[in-house]
Parts: structure tokens; C-alpha cells; sequence
């Protein structure tokens, strides 16, 4: 009879196999093994990869998994007979994570408690190793406890318990096989033949053991690792297996008959929406037609209020009210309201509970019905958006809105979501992280013991191209080919026996993470569709990723943070507090006029630093040359600033067009209208789609299909559409000559086309930005500097924008005008936040604030310490703060003599106060414990703060004071160490500052100077980190050319 595998770990285990489910398939189908059983390590990963792949190649999928018990590390393999089985096999392994512990023997895999699998027996089989409860007694000559062990498992799983005999030359199997035969013969439990495959072939057990040592954080050559496999655990014929046990024939054909007892079907491709609840009387259709409606009056009203009204109202609602009927008809007939009002449902929450969301994203910004639902707030009409590149109604499929929140309020809304569903129907997206080209060849060199430099050197030579494969880097870096091809090379056969161990694990599942936006609704519980896991902060999290997710019915929805959100909430929430003082209406940001050429003037300018998707150097540049006077400007360059339009030369193209160095020309007149916005050039997806409808006669919904299409670029295909596309401009009365050539015309530009939805709503996202920075820099930059508060690097940078492009100052931190965050005091002016001061944590500037709040501003340093608490605001926060300047307001008070933009000389004496200061405050702490008050309730003994005494020896220099500044706040603030040289460098160097050359991307070559304030050894590379002041910039050198001056570099 034929043999079946019925114990597989794939490359889904994580940590013991190498095998992949795609040549898995193969292999058994070129064996023809007539069925197969996936059970990796606890968990449930691949199955669906696994189902449809066996399923398409004619294989009975058996699904399963392998899990550890809560009894000293043994193992069950369990089966799924039938659907219900499967159903407990995913509560069993979800269980697991939810409610089990990890097990660090086996790299955090989850335990999973045997009360757990035995409360979901129905339709289990279970397979006995000797690695199992029973197996362990077995061998260990406990036959009176494995009798009732077995006695136990059979009360709950009867005749679906059966002995798994393995000989693949590791210890305790051949006991197990005769302690085996007995006790099924006693118990009356079959025994099946089961090679416990990790691989699949013999000669891959170097690279399975590279793999396990990898997982494990040891090295190949360790005498002391642990090595629990063989070479015998690959993928064996049928007739290795026969032949292997020919002495216990049945124990082969037993395998068959229990693979015909297992027959799990998944239903796949069918869509499941929770249920969505609508008021009393109402159907959800009628509900949300109704909510439609009655949102696009809200929107109406709005962008036509009832007192401008004229004879051209009538034909204004006429073509809203079209569009909006239009679409409902198609969501209906889709059976897609659910997710209109789930996404409005959970947006609509986020909007009143002070969670800012993004305009729009993605194709979705194409819909009216999401604009009357308040899901996007652009206007599809009035930019011009289809409809139909969102949802196709000659093509089935989900809709998908992406949406943009606010960095810091996306997670308040997955858990409303979660409130309001049900926590068990609600997760998120597992993801899988591969052993990627560079990564591999470190990870690999690590378990062979080479060298780190070698291997480092590889690694860099491979290009930073994402998703590079190591075949592909040998064929683009011709230094990579000859290190691991030519013999001559000193490092050639480690480089070669690295390389080859790489490409062997290359691409193989390394870990779990979660979709970075990705979060399913399911109508029930997620576990009726998927196993869950945990991750390390207890989010659950589907099992399966988004590709299988949605095969098995499940509906994602992207919940996106973005940075920029919460950089626009916060800087107008800053705005409206100063317009609220100068007793102005508070800003809208909606209601912002697109048309300000004062806005546009930043934008010719280029003075976008921080300016959402226009910031880039790249971006800049361009914006220089276009000189953008609108906003159809910023939404093209938005779809264009990508690497395949820019490489065509079609920035070029529409710049010159714009300005008439280049003649507009079009092919046919129907053209025009479609064009003029992008000056002739095909720009969007949408334009292909339009192009398509009024040239040849096409629906919307069939030209999104020849969108697709060309996108595709398949040659048969185009062929085909091409056929179409002629003939049905023939039936508009245009000749072949002219279809074909804009045809050709489509087609050439059709895989650079960008989603115009997309475009419109980060351009006009970008234009409120720079609408922002333009009339309310301080507010805005103060934002920015917040939201980046930790990328030192990005500080310099923002704060040198503020210092030359808008004339703004940014005060050095203080304990008495400062918050834990950035903030604008003045229209001209931003100060530091004590959040970003090194050494002082929440707790510590919380104590700061809110004692400033409770009693007005500090006096003196005596006073700022017996009104904190001095177990958070500690020793070192204390010397943080003086280092940063925070307590140079003081020098008002206690130095008058002092001019304003000296006050920093206080530091070194106040320094000296600290240790007085604290000890005055603990004894006033103590004394108020202790009851010591006056006659009037007050202190009795409140030490007053002696007078500042500042010797020549307690006045820091500038060195001593920026160095202080470096070390705490991580740049320098008040000065910078170049400064003193600056007249003296001008004769060795250009002029050019480190600003020109990061801000703008400075093409040319030129001397500059900068302080070294970072050194890094990347092997055959060296980087250095400049600052002047201005920004930062690394400059990379060979190790060659660095050698010969390291003497002379010092940080």
C-alpha cells in the first residue's frame, strides 16, 4: 500500500525546518504520494498555502501541528479528521498564545496546557512520538504510567490514537518501537511509520543544522550545542519508507488508511463582513442609503451654502445626485454597505474622540458615498476621481480603503473597534520575515565562525535594492562575482563556502512580526477563520497573512499612522491657542483656501523642509524648476516623483511643457480635456481609464481592466486589448492610424501611471502643510521638532530651517516655560522641550510641569527643588537640566547684570549650588514630615537660597558649555565649536555649508569643513559624520584612504 507523511515541519515551524511549501508539493507530486501532512510547531502558518497548493497539485491535504505540552517539553502530533477537528486544532494552538507560556527550550513557542486538548477532542486524531507524554514513559520503563496516560487520552479520543515509529538514527527510537508494539497491541492503537521530515533532501542537513544554529544563537562548530536531528529527516520516497520498514509492513499501510480518515475541506474565496448594527425598522441597505444621503446634504450645504444658491444650483446637485445614486446601486448590488458603515462607523468615532484621520488614501478617495460617509474628505467630483478605479463593477472583488490616522490615536481606534465587535472577533495581520539577502549572508557567517569582517564585506557589496536576491547581486556587482568566483582571492573559500550556505537559506521564514496597518472584523470569532497569536505586548494577531486572510473570507481593513497627522493636529492646535488670545476664529484646516500664492511662493521656493511628501532633496530641486502656481502642480508631482516616471524624463517632460520650452500636442482632440491639467503627459491611472472610455467606447469598469492590463504588460494580452481598443475607436469614427498610435501612447505610459484618488488627497494634504508652514512657521516647526524629538539628526536640520528660512529663534530648554514637547511662545519664537533632553525622563518633567502649574514659575534653583519630587527630578535629571540651559531664565533674577544672550554663564555657578540645593530640600521634606511649621502653618526652616556666586573658575567657556549642550540635548545649541574657526576655514574651503549640500542636494564639487562627531568602521568603509552647525552629513571613504589619515580623525 502507499506510504503518507504524516509529520512535516515546514519553514513556517521558524526554528527546525528548512522546508518550503512550494517544493514540498513538488517532490511528493513527482513521487505521486497521494497525500501529505503538514504539522508544524505549534502553530497553524501555512495552511492555507499548503491546502490550495495540494489541493492544485492533486494531494489530499492533511492538516495539523505538533505542540508542546505543559508536562516537561513533550509532544503530541495532532491530526484534523474532519472540520470539526480543525476548528479545535485552531482553538488548541490559538489557546497556546492566549492562555498557555512560552517555552524557552524551544525559542518562545508556545506550551499549551493538556486540559486544554483534551476539552477539544471531537474529530482530533492524535500521533504518539516517543517524544510524547506516553512515549517518555514508555522508554523510560514507566509502563504502568503510560498505561494510564493512555487510559486517560483514550476516554476523550477512543480508536483515534496512534503510535508514530520513527528510525532516523536518533536515540530512544528503537526502544520506543518495541515498547510501542506492545502497548498497541494491549490498548489495541495502531502504529504508522513517520519520519518527522525537516527537509527535503539528505544533502540539506547542513544547511537545516545552519538554521536550527541561526535560531539558536549558536555556532556549527560548538561540541556543546544541542543536536537533536539527523540526516535521515528528509522528504523519503514511498519506497525508502517501505524499504525502511519492510520487516512491519503494516505500519506503512496504516499511514494510508489513516490519511482516509481525514478529510477537512476549507471554504475559500467567500467574503464574511460582520454584521453591522442599523436602528429599529431599518435594513442595512436602507440605512445606508440613507446615511448617504443624508451626508451628502451635509457636504452640499457646505460647498454650496443655501444663500449663494442660483439658477446654476439646480445642475450642480443634479450631477452629485446622479453620481451618488450610481454608486449606492453598485455597493448594494455588491453586498458591500457593511463595510461603508463599518469604515464611517469607526472614522466617525476617531474624529469626535480627538483622533485626527487623513483625507483620504488610496483609490477609495474616487467614491462619493465615502466623501457623503465622512470616510474621505475629497471631493471625487471636483478633483475629478473615478469611482470605478475604487470599485469595479464588472469586476468582483472587496473594496479596500486605506486610511491615515494620527501616529498616536491609531491604536484608541483598533480598541473601539475591539469594544465594539467583540475582542475575540477582532485582530490583527500576521506577517513573515524572511532570511533576506544581506541578513542571510551575516546570519550564515556567524554559524560558521568567519570572519565578521568578511562577511561584512559581502553584505556590502550586495546592493540596498529591497527585495534584492543574492543571484541578482552577483549579476549587478561585478566586486561580489570575483570575491566568491576567483580562486586567487585571499578570502575565496570562506567567501565561497558563506555564499553557498546563503543561497541555500536564502528567503526562508526567519520570524513573525504584524501588518504595519492591516486589522480584521470577522462576524464571529477570529479563531472560526484563523488561529491567533500574541505578540510580545499581548495584541492578537491572525495566524495566517493578508493574502490568506482573505482567501478564507476574512475582510481587512487598513488602519495606517501616519506622522504627519500628528504633526498637522498639533501644530494647529498650537495655532488656534494663540488665535484664540488674539481673540480670531480658530483655524480650519478644510477650509483652507487652494490658491494662496503665498503658500505657493514656499513651494517655488523650496523651502519644504518637513513639508509632507515634498521634502525630499530630489523633490526640492524639482519644485525649483516647476514653480508650482496650483494645485493640480502639487498632486502631479506627488504621482511623478517616483523612480519609473522620473527615469522616463516625464518630470522633465511636464515641467518644460508648463513653462513652453516643449509644445503640447494631441493626438486627437478627444484628448484634451482629459490632458490639460498634466500638460499632455499621461500622469494617472484614471487618465489611461478615461482615454480608454471616450477614444474607443469602453466602460469605466472595462477600461480599469485594460488598465490592469497594461500594467501587466503581458504581450499576448496587449495584443488582444489592442484589437479592442482599435476597433472600438473605429465604431467612434477615429481611424486605425490615430487609436494605434495613442494606443501606443497608453501603453508606454500606462506602467509609469500613478493613482490620480491617491495624488489628490496627499497633494492637497502636502498644500496644507506648506499653507502652514507659510503663515504659522513657529507652530508648525514646533510640531515637527516634537514628532522627531529623538532623531538628533533631523533636530539640527528642522532647527537650522527655522534659524535661516524663517527667521525664528528656538530657546534653549527651561524649567519655566517649558513643556515635556516643543512649543511656539511667539509667532517668531519655538522652546526646546524637556522631553528631548537627555537623562530626563516623563516622570521627571511631569513632576516640573505640573509643580509650575500648581504654584507659578521656580525662583531659583533652592526653590525648584523643594517644590519637585526629588525621587524622580534624581541627581543626574538635575545635571541634565543645568547641562541644557534650563535654569538660564533664572540669570533675569539673580544675575540682572547679565546681558539676555549671556545668561548661559550661570550654568557652571548653579552646577556648584546642586549638591546645597538638594540637601535643603530634603531636610525641608523632612521637617514638613516631622510637623516642624510656624505659628502660620508655613515651614518653619525653608532654607533661602543663597546668593549666586559666580568666580572666574565656575563661569564655563564655550567649550566646557557646548560640550555640556552636545551631551545632554545631543547638538549644540547656543553656538557650535566650529564657529570661532569660521573666518580661518574660508580659505580652505568653498563657502558651502553642510545645509547646501543636504538640503538641496548639491550637485557639483566644492571644499566644506565640519566637526567629527562620528566615527564608524563598516570594515573595507569607513563613515564620518560631519556637523557645522547647519546639519549633519556622512561622508564615506575606503578603508585605504582612511587608514592613511586616522591619526589625524578623532571625534
Amino acid at each position: 500500500m502507499a506510504f503518507v507523511h504524516l509529520g512535516i515541519h515546514s519553514e513556517y515551524s521558524i526554528t527546525d525546518s528548512i522546508v518550503r511549501i512550494k517544493p514540498l508539493i513538488k517532490a511528493a507530486a513527482a513521487d505521486n504520494q497521494q497525500a501529505l501532512a503538514l504539522t508544524d510547531l505549534s502553530n497553524l502558518y501555512a495552511t492555507v498555502k499548503f491546502y490550495r497548493g495540494c489541493l492544485n497539485a492533486g494531494i489530499k491535504p492533511i492538516i495539523g501541528s505538533e505542540v508542546i505540552m505543559d508536562d516537561e517539553d513533550t509532544r503530541l502530533t495532532l491530526l484534523a479528521m474532519d472540520n470539526e477537528g480543525y476548528q479545535n486544532i485552531t482553538r488548541i494552538v490559538s489557546l497556546g498564545f492566549t492562555e498557555g507560556r512560552a517555552d524557552p527550550a524551544n525559542h518562545g513557542t508556545p506550551i499549551v496546557k493538556r486540559s486544554d486538548i483534551l476539552a477539544h477532542a471531537a474529530g482530533v486524531i492524535v500521533l504518539f512520538t516517543e517524544k510524547s507524554d506516553v512515549g517518555q514513559a514508555l522508554i523510560g520503563s514507566m509502563p504502568e504510567r503510560a498505561d494510564e496516560l493512555l487510559v486517560e487520552w483514550q476516554a476523550k479520543f477512543a480508536d483515534r490514537l496512534y503510535f508514530a515509529i520513527k528510525r532516523t538514527n536518533r536515540s530512544g527510537e528503537d526502544a520506543f518501537i518495541q515498547a510501542a508494539i506492545h502497548a498497541g497491541a494491549k490498548h489495541r492503537i495502531a502504529l504508522v511509520a513517520h519520519n518527522d521530515v525537516r527537509f527535503l533532501q539528505q544533502e540539506d542537513f547542513d544547511a537545516h543544522e545552519a538554521r536550527v544554529c541561526i535560531a539558536g544563537s549558536y555556532v556549527l562548530a560548538d561540541a556543546n550545542r544541542p543536536r537533536n536531528y539527523s540526516d535521515e529527516q528528509y522528504l523519503k520516497t514511498q519506497a525508502q519508507m517501505q524499504q525502511l520498514f519492510a520487516d512491519i509492513p503494516q505500519v506503512i499501510d496504516n499511514t494510508m488508511r489513516l490519511a482516509t480518515r481525514c478529510n477537512v475541506t476549507l471554504t475559500l474565496g467567500i467574503n464574511v463582513l460582520p454584521d453591522f448594527p442599523v436602528p429599529e425598522g431599518e435594513t442595512i441597505e436602507s440605512f445606508f442609503r440613507a446615511e448617504s444621503q443624508r451626508g451628502l446634504e451635509h457636504r452640499l450645504d457646505k460647498l454650496f451654502p443655501v444663500a449663494e444658491r442660483d439658477e446654476s444650483w439646480s445642475d450642480f446637485r443634479k450631477q452629485y445626485d446622479e453620481r451618488l445614486e450610481y454608486e449606492l446601486e453598485i455597493i448594494l448590488s455588491m453586498g458591500f454597505p457593511g463595510y461603508f458603515l463599518i469604515v464611517m462607523d469607526f472614522i466617525r468615532w476617531a474624529k469626535a474622540n480627538g483622533v485626527p484621520v487623513g483625507p483620504g488614501r488610496g483609490s477609495g478617495a474616487g467614491s462619493l458615498v465615502a466623501y457623503a460617509l465622512n470616510i474621505t474628505d475629497l471631493d471625487p467630483i471636483h478633483y475629478d476621481l473615478l469611482f470605478e478605479r475604487f470599485l469595479n463593477p464588472e469586476r468582483v472583488s472587496m473594496p479596500d480603503f486605506d486610511i491615515d490616522f494620527c501616529i498616536e490615536g491609531r491604536d484608541r481606534v483598533i480598541d473601539y473597534v475591539a469594544q465594539t465587535y467583540g475582542r475575540e472577533a477582532v485582530s490583527q495581520i500576521i506577517t513573515f520575515g524572511t532570511m533576506a539577502a544581506k541578513a542571510v549572508v551575516r546570519d550564515v557567517a556567524r554559524v560558521q565562525s568567519k570572519s565578521y569582517f568578511l562577511a561584512n564585506k559581502i553584505s556590502k557589496l550586495i546592493p540596498k535594492t529591497p527585495g534584492i536576491t543574492l543571484s541578482q547581486a552577483l549579476e549587478q556587482e561585478p566586486q561580489l562575482k570575483d570575491l566568491i568566483s576567483n580562486p586567487d582571492n585571499m578570502d575565496y573559500e570562506d567567501a565561497i563556502e558563506i555564499w553557498e550556505m546563503a543561497v541555500k537559506l536564502e528567503g526562508v521564514c526567519r520570524n513573525v512580526g504584524k501588518h504595519a496597518g492591516g486589522v480584521l472584523i470577522a462576524p464571529h470569532r477570529i479563531t472560526d477563520f484563523s488561529a491567533i497569536y500574541c505578540d510580545d505586548e499581548g495584541h492578537r494577531v491572525s495566524q495566517f497573512d493578508k493574502d490568506d486572510v482573505e482567501d478564507v473570507g476574512l475582510v481587512k481593513f487598513d488602519f495606517l499612522g501616519l506622522r504627519n497627522l500628528t504633526v498637522i493636529d498639533a501644530a494647529v492646535k498650537n495655532i488656534n491657542e494663540r488665535r484664540a488670545r488674539e481673540g480670531k476664529e480658530a483655524l480650519v484646516l478644510e477650509d483652507l483656501p487652494l490658491d494662496d500664492s503665498k503658500a505657493y511662493k514656499l513651494l517655488q521656493d523650496a523651502k519644504t523642509t518637513a513639508v509632507f511628501q515634498l521634502e525630499s532633496m530630489g523633490m526640492k530641486k524639482y519644485l525649483a524648476k516647476l514653480q508650482p502656481t496650483n494645485i493640480e502642480d502639487v498632486i502631479a508631482m506627488c504621482a511623478l516623483y517616483r523612480p519609473g516616471p522620473l527615469d522616463a524624463g516625464m518630470v522633465e517632460m511636464y515641467i518644460d511643457r508648463k513653462h513652453g520650452r516643449e509644445e503640447v500636442i494631441y493626438d486627437h482632440p478627444n484628448l484634451e480635456p482629459i490632458l490639460q491639467n498634466t500638460n499632455g503627459v499621461i500622469v494617472y491611472q484614471e487618465q489611461v481609464m478615461q482615454i480608454s472610455q471616450v477614444m474607443a467606447g469602453y466602460s469605466l469598469g472595462g477600461a480599469d481592466m485594460l488598465r490592469r492590463a497594461m500594467g501587466k504588460k503581458k504581450p499576448e494580452e496587449m495584443a488582444k486589448q489592442r484589437d479592442i481598443f482599435v476597433t472600438g475607436a473605429t465604431d467612434q469614427g477615429i481611424d486605425e492610424v490615430t487609436s494605434g498610435g495613442v494606443f501606443d501612447l497608453m501603453e508606454k505610459f500606462a506602467g509609469y501611471g500613478f493613482n490620480r484618488s491617491h495624488s489628490a488627497a496627499y497633494g492637497v494634504l502636502a498644500y496644507q502643510t506648506a499653507y502652514l508652514k507659510q503663515y504659522y512657521p513657529a507652530e508648525f516647526m514646533a510640531a515637527v521638532l516634537t514628532s522627531d524629538m529623538n532623531n538628533t539628526d533631523n533636530v539640527v536640520f528642522f532647527i537650522n530651517d527655522c534659524r535661516e528660512n524663517f527667521g525664528l529663534t528656538v530657546d534653549n530648554p527651561s524649567v519655566n516655560r517649558s513643556e515635556w514637547h516643543f512649543v511656539a511662545d511667539t509667532p517668531t519664537n519655538i522652546i526646546y522641550g524637556l522631553g528631548a533632553i537627555k537623562g530626563v525622563g516623563e516622570g521627571a518633567v511631569e513632576s516640573i510641569v505640573e509643580a509650575r502649574r500648581l504654584d507659578g514659575p521656580f525662583t531659583d534653583l533652592y526653590d525648584f527643588c523643594r517644590r519637585v519630587d526629588i525621587k524622580k527630578v534624581n541627581k543626574r535629571t538635575l545635571e541634565a537640566l543645568v547641562s541644557a540651559g534650563c535654569f538660564d531664565d533664572f540669570a533675569a533674577t539673580l544675575r540682572p547684570d547679565l546681558p539676555s544672550d549671556a545668561a548661559y554663564e550661570i550654568r557652571g555657578a548653579l552646577m556648584s549650588q546642586l549638591p546645597s540645593a538638594v540637601q535643603a530640600a530634603e531636610q525641608d521634606r523632612k521637617n514638613g514630615e516631622l510637623g516642624m511649621m510656624d505659628l502660620f502653618g508655613e515651614m518653619d526652616s525653608v532654607v533661602a537660597a543663597p546668593p549666586l556666586k559666580m568666580t572666574p573658575e565656575l563661569i564655563w567657556g564655550d567649550k566646557h558649555r557646548l560640550k555640556a549642550e552636545k551631551n545632554t540635548l545631543g547638538l549644540y545649541l547656543t553656538g557650535h565649536p566650529i564657529n570661532e574657526y569660521l573666518d580661518e576655514l574660508k580659505r580652505y574651503t568653498s563657502g558651502t555649508r553642510l545645509n547646501k549640500l543636504t538640503d538641496t542636494g548639491y550637485n557639483g564639487s566644492c571644499y566644506f569643513a565640519g566637526l567629527i562627531i562620528d566615527l564608524a568602521n563598516f570594515g573595507n568603509r569607513h563613515v564620518i559624520t560631519l556637523d557645522d552647525g547647519t546639519s549633519r552629513l556622512e561622508v564615506s571613504c575606503y578603508a585605504e584612504r582612511f587608514n592613511r589619515v586616522k591619526e589625524q580623525l578623532k571625534v
